[in-house]
């Protein structure tokens, strides 16, 4: 099975519920997900000087759910010390 057609299958049988960011750069940020994971990933693109063709570089942001909010808006916070 295709990542593609997994996505929609999980989209098909488990609600869409919004979350709200918080901290980091992206504090404020809505959106809508399903699943509850346990974490986001945030990229950022970075402008890149000098570098090989076709080289992207982007900066990394980790938000991590409260697990004691349980309805919606679903909260994540920004961790700032994960790699």
């Amino acid at each position: 099975m295709d990542d593609m057609k997994a996505m929609r299958d999980m989209a098909d049988v488990e609600p869409w519920e919004t979350a709200v960011l918080f901290g980091g750069p992206a504090d404020g940020v809505r959106l809508r997900l399903t699943g509850r994971p346990s974490v986001l990933q945030v990229s950022h693109p970075c402008r890149v000087e000098n570098a090989p063709d076709g080289m992207q570089i982007a900066a990394l942001h980790i938000y991590r759910r409260d697990l004691k909010v349980k309805s919606e808006p679903l909260r994540y916070g920004f961790d700032g010390v994960s790699p």
